[in-house]
Formats: structure tokens, sequence, C-alpha cells
């Protein structure tokens, strides 16, 4: 056992989490050997926080890391020699990835359970919740087909991951075909990390493949490896995605980019409902039902073609109540695309088990390195409270503080000084509160788009931002998903969700695209209140991915 080395920047805990000195010269090199295998935590100035757990393990060995190899990054970067119980633990939790093996049977819609250790067979046969899945036989159990994902789902939370090697069915065939020339007239040039990310999702076609969530940056091109897989597939897909402009943004591109005819292309939303051999569809009409008793009417969609293909846009965000549709989906290849597998429900598990593990993860800040998205500066601009709601703000419960925080009217001057300084820039303002966004818009004579905004509205103003005849839009949430949105250069956030993470990365994704000038983000944030503590939470992503939040007073 090696007994570390006093200069390096890692500091191994025996209750599984990692310490992390952001001021050691190799700092960002054992940050990137830990990512794959270690959760952020907490990333405040000078020590940042991950964890180890079994489901950032069973992630990493699903992406072929080892126990040996975890544990030989560990000893290179550990200030201190490694407890010997998170030796133990990493062994044991590795090890039970590939103890239980799901595999087909000769019997018709039959699969079964291989459990390769005597102890886990007995553990599983006394469980009274998975009597009604598992049927024992000789060296596991016999479940049926539609039960797939629930014995998925129930063994996971036991801590038992479940190989799944059952085969997926092909689908319908389609020909499908990237352009070497997009239909507006750009060649389209595939990268390098788009190709490799398809491929390993792909693997060689055989039982253990097909399954999984790739995790790319915001404007690193999750729609060109859809398409990618599915050229490579050449099956009937199903794409579902976060909302309207979504799924009109998704079809505008496949038309642009592959051979599928106009014609074999479907949408499935709230006001059209037309199933074609891709069909790309909402998860809100998915979940939509008319009370709270009856069935989701919608789900039929996944038995009214032979999907060879399901993708999962912003997997992060997949409503609930879709995971219960694990009869339809397990037999399907399943593709989950997102910048950041974080969910704010807690949920990752699931994820894990009824779409896949994290099969392809590539470091925005590699990216940045490489051209591929733009340089980005990240900013937290405090200011204090005006006196005038300092009293308000004191006797207010932990929501309304919160909102008094996010609409601290010295916010707009601050935006009014940050649009002075960036004139040359495309920048948008993004925020919570639709009556702080009103003032803001008003203050700046700049547009508003928020969700009641009408498409025709919607596209106008995009149109008007991307020519330069406006340069600041004002946008509330559906800034965070709307990837129809142009291409900005600074992005100023005057309020944000809480502590979300997700959204942290979803807005400052808006301002990656490569481009010729530096991107900067902005954060405003009230000093001394709780959207303080709620920044700290929503930087955790960011911080993780190798960028540096410069925190600065406002006065």
């Amino acid at each position: 056992m090696k007994t570390g080395n006093p200069n390096n920047p890692l500091i191994i805990q025996s209750d599984s989490t990692l310490l992390l000195d952001v001021h050691n010269s190799n700092f960002a090199a054992a940050r990137n050997a830990i990512a794959p295998f270690a959760e952020l935590e907490k990333s405040p100035e000078h020590i940042h926080t991950y964890r180890v757990s079994p489901l950032s393990l069973w992630n990493a060995a699903s992406a072929g890391l080892d126990a040996d190899l975890i544990i030989k990054l560990l000893e290179k970067w550990s200030r201190f020699e490694i407890p010997e119980n998170i030796i133990f633990n990493i062994r044991d939790i590795i090890s039970r990835f590939g103890k239980l093996v799901l595999s087909e049977t000769d019997k018709k819609n039959k699969l079964l359970l291989t459990v390769t250790d005597n102890i886990i067979l007995a553990e599983l046969s006394s469980i009274e919740k998975l009597r009604k899945y598992l049927v024992p036989v000789r060296s596991g159990f016999s479940i049926n087909l539609v039960d797939r994902g629930s014995v998925k789902l129930e063994l996971i939370k036991l801590g038992y991951p479940v190989k799944d090697e059952a085969p997926l069915i092909d689908g319908d065939p389609l020909a499908v075909d990237m352009r070497e020339t997009t239909q507006s007239g750009f060649g389209l040039i595939i990268r390098d990390y788009q190709i490799e990310s398809a491929e390993t999702f792909c693997g060689d076609g055989n039982a253990g493949s097909g399954f999984g969530v790739i995790v790319l940056p915001c404007g690193a091109g999750k729609t060109i490896v859809g398409m990618k897989v599915m050229e490579i597939l050449k099956t009937n897909t199903l794409i579902l995605t976060t909302n309207v402009a979504a799924v009109h943004q998704w079809i505008e591109e496949l038309i642009d980019k592959t051979h599928i005819p106009k014609e074999d292309i479907g949408e499935y939303t709230g006001d059209r409902k037309i199933i074609k051999p891709v069909t790309v569809a909402t998860y809100q009409i998915l979940t939509w039902r008319p009370d709270s008793e009856s069935d989701f009417p919608h789900f039929s969609i996944f038995r009214k073609k032979n999907w060879g293909l399901i993708i999962y846009d912003e997997v992060h965000l997949l409503p609930a109540p879709v995971f219960r549709v694990t009869a339809e989906i397990q037999s399907m290849r399943r593709l989950g695309l997102t910048a950041t597998l974080v969910r704010e429900d807690g949920r990752q598990e699931d994820v894990f088990s009824l779409v896949g593990p994290k099969l392809y993860d590539v470091p925005w800040k590699e990216l940045e390195a490489k051209g591929w998205i733009a340089e980005a500066n990240c900013y937290e601009l405090r200011m204090d409270l005006p006196d005038s709601l300092k009293i308000e703000y004191a006797v207010a419960d932990k929501r309304k503080k919160f909102r008094v925080a996010s609409e601290n009217p010295q916010k707009i001057a601050i935006v009014k000084q940050l649009i002075k300084n960036h004139r040359e820039d495309s920048i948008l303002v993004i925020g919570q509160y639709i009556d702080q966004l009103k003032s803001i818009a008003k203050a700046l004579s700049a547009p508003l788009i928020t969700g009641k905004t009408p498409n025709p509205e919607r596209e106008r103003i995009y149109n008007a931002f991307r020519k330069g005849d406006e340069k600041v839009i004002v946008v509330s949430k559906v800034a965070n998903f709307a990837i129809d949105l142009p291409d900005a250069s600074v992005a100023i956030q005057v309020s944000g969700t809480f502590g979300s993470r997700q959204e942290e990365a979803q807005r400052l994704g808006r301002i990656l695209r490569p481009k010729k000038r530096n991107s900067y983000f902005y954060s405003l944030v009230s000093r001394h209140t709780t959207e303080e503590e709620f920044a700290l939470n929503r930087q955790k992503f960011l911080t993780e991915q190798g960028y540096k939040y410069h925190i600065e007073m406002w006065d």
C-alpha cells in the first residue's frame, strides 16, 4: 500500500468523500482522474468535496473501469494513505456489477436472471417485494419479459445493478443517411467525439449494447449524435424531447442534415398527432391524463410502431411517469442525451436502470480547448439588498426570502452597466420571475420572451436577434431548453430556480457555441441572503466541468 505524497491534492476520507485542494498545482489533473467515478458535492473556494457512491462506481464499471484502475488513480493523487474500508468498498461495489445478468431463454416472453453468488441468491429469494417478479430456477430466476424494467429498478435500489444482456428488437428498417452538405447549403462535418460517442452507444450490435446515456455540453451537437446513431442503426425511431419548440427544431435538423424524406417524419404533440417512421414527441403529451386516477392515454405511442430506437433528449428531465412504461421501452434500443446527469429529484438510479448507464462523457473544458465550444468566463456579482427590503426579507419564510432576494431592484442598474460594457455582444438576460423580467425589459427597451409568447412572435424576435437588429433580449425559463434560441456571447442571469444545477448548465450552454469572441456568464446574487446559498449549489456542476466563478462585490 502506498502511503501517499504530501504534495498531492487529494485527501481520501473513510466516509467515501474525497477532498480536492483547489490551490494545488495538480488540481486539474486529479479532478479529471476522479471525475469518471466520483460525484461533486460541494465546491467552495478552497476545497472541493466529491463522493464515491455505488451509482458513480457502477457507471464507471459500465464504461470499462475496474476496481484496480480506480484504486490506482486514487493512490496516484492521494496525499495520505487510502483508508482500508475505502479500498474494500470500491472492490465490493464494483464486483456487484455483473453478478446479476439478464439474458434470453428459449421460452417465449421469459428472461433468465442469473445470479452468480449464492448469498445474493438467498437474499433475493427472501425479499417479499420481489416474489411477484422472480420465479426460482437453477442458478437464478425466471422473470416475465414485461417485468424487465421493474425488476432492474427494484434490484438497483437494493444495491444490485443488473447487467442486461437480453437482446433488443431491431425494429422496422428505415434508410437513414447523413448529408455531406446540409439542405441549407453548408458542409456537414461530424466531429470526432460525435462519431465516437455514437459508435460507443451502438457497440457491436450484440447483447449488452444499444442502451445508455451520452453526456455532452450544450452546444456540442447532441442532435448530431442522435442522428449519427440513427444512421448506424437504420431503424424506425421515436424521439422524445422537452417542448414543442424542441420538437420543431429536431424535425428541422433531421430534414436539414439527413436524407430522410419529410413525409417520413411525424410530430406528436398537443397540436398534431401524426406517427411516422421517425416521430418526434414531447414528454408533456406522454404524461398527460384526464385526471390523477386515469391511465396515460398517449403511452400507446410506444406500441403504435415497431420502433427500433428511442432517443430521450435532455434525459435528466425525463418525467417520472415515463418510467412506468417499462414493458414497452425495455426491449428497444434507448439513447439518452444530456449535458448533465444531475436530476433534482434524485432519481438518477431510475435513468441508470431504465435508460442505461453513462456510456460517454467529454468534459466541457476539453471541448473548449479544441475549439468546439467557446471559452467561457463565469462571474458571480453580489450586491446588497436595499434598506427598504431588509425588514420584508427578515420576516419572510424561506421561499419568499428567495424571491425577495432574486427580485432585488439593484439588479436592474447592474444589468444596464453590463450591457454598456458589452456593446458589441449579443446578450441574453435570463430570469425566473416574470414581473422582474417585465421591469428589466421595460428599463432596457428590449423584447421579452416568456412561455406565453406566441410562436410567431417568438420567431420574429429570434430572427431580429440573429440578424443583429436586436442586441439584447430578455427571456424567462423557456431559455433553459429552447434549442431554437439563437447564439449569444453574453448571458446575464438575474434569478434562478433555487439551487438547480441542471438549469445553470443549460443557461451557460446558451453562450458556448463556438464563435470568434469569448463568452461571458454573469450571475447576479443578493449578498447575505438565501440566494447566495442556492447559488453555491447551482455552481457545483460548472465547477465539476473545470469552470471557475469569479466572485465580485458590486457597490
